[in-house]
């Protein structure tokens, strides 16, 4: 659903969370679920637009004459609960890296990195507040978490967070100049195992073109191939097969795939066009996902290296391989 309001001069100074708090119900039927917090959280997600422009920012304050547009997914914002989540509760054994500036997790698969538009959904970046809350009762407000960089739901592994607000601007560089490695697992299938015939393992090779995104607003992400001139931003990727198993049904391969740049979908949509679908990635062609796995998108982010943001050492934190994963 979209809709757009032109704000009227008794509106003068009213913040957006407010102006949107009046409106948006008129909308839908007066039993509709639209809390503070969800109408908040549309906002922060990035469905509300202020003069053309996106606007994450609840309290900014609104001028005569504006435009204010709304772009509703109605199935994702009366969602309650996804029986696909999982609730999970961060502790010692999931924190791979932590000191007083920065603290890097294993994320779970199935578990959003940060909050959506459902109220009470729960997300990594949430558990991460709880968890260090528990560790400091004495705190009146819940501790600081920044969030840097995001998995997607269903990827697993190392995810970074800082725990002061001095150190986001150097954390944000190391991800922005690419001073920080990632490394990903990815389990795909090669539907022409003949092309596996005579190569020697780690076999090596690098994809690098333009993507972008090419579904329409509203919709799922999907990208795909989309050159600069249309928007398309180039994607690099370094891939090493470091493993196979061919059971005659079908052909598993075990990819280290390391990121040369951070666009969505930048590995699933290169390992698709390289024709190594990952398994369970239906968006990109792959096939239905180990059921003991729960029939995730078999990626997990098992590398994050990086140069501590105040004493330039560096910091390796390697995620445990889920099973499935590969030696």
């Amino acid at each position: 659903m979209k809709r757009s309001w032109t704000v009227p001069p008794e509106s003068r100074g009213e913040r957006l969370d407010l102006f949107l708090r009046r409106e948006v119900p008129k909308l839908f039927p007066p039993d509709a679920n639209l809390s503070n917090s969800k109408l908040r959280r549309m906002i922060v997600a990035g469905c509300v637009f202020v003069g053309g422009m996106q606007c994450r920012r609840p309290a900014l304050v609104l001028r005569p004459g504006s435009t204010v547009s709304v772009d509703i997914d109605e199935n994702r914002f009366f969602y309650e609960k996804d029986n696909g989540d999982i609730d999970f509760t961060l502790e010692s054994e999931n924190v791979l890296f932590e000191d007083d500036n920065i603290i890097v997790v294993n994320k779970p698969p199935f578990l959003p990195s940060e909050e959506t538009v459902v109220e009470g959904r729960g997300n990594m970046h949430q558990a991460v507040i709880d968890y260090l809350w528990k560790k400091t009762p004495s705190l009146r407000n819940p501790p600081y978490v920044g969030i840097m960089h995001r998995l997607d739901r269903q990827t697993s592994g190392a995810l970074l967070f800082t725990k002061t607000r001095q150190v986001n601007k150097a954390v944000h560089d190391m991800f922005e100049n690419r001073t920080a490695t990632k490394i990903y697992r990815a389990v795909a299938e090669c539907r022409e195992s003949h092309r596996l015939a005579g190569l020697t393992l780690p076999y090596s090779f690098t994809v690098d073109n333009w993507i972008g995104r090419v579904s329409p607003k509203g919709q799922s992400c999907e990208m795909g191939l989309l050159s600069a001139d249309k928007g398309g931003l180039r994607a690099i990727t370094d891939f090493t097969l470091v493993q196979v198993k061919n059971d005659g049904v079908r052909c598993l391969c075990y990819f280290d795939c390391r990121l040369g740049t951070g666009r969505t979908h930048q590995i699933r949509l290169h390992l698709s066009l390289s024709g190594f679908p990952i398994v369970g990635d239906a968006l990109y062609g792959g096939v239905q996902g180990f059921t003991e796995n729960g029939g995730r998108v078999m990626l997990h982010a098992r590398l994050l290296e990086f140069p501590h943001p105040v004493s330039g050492e560096t910091i390796s934190c390697e995620a445990p391989l889920p099973p499935l994963f590969g030696a």
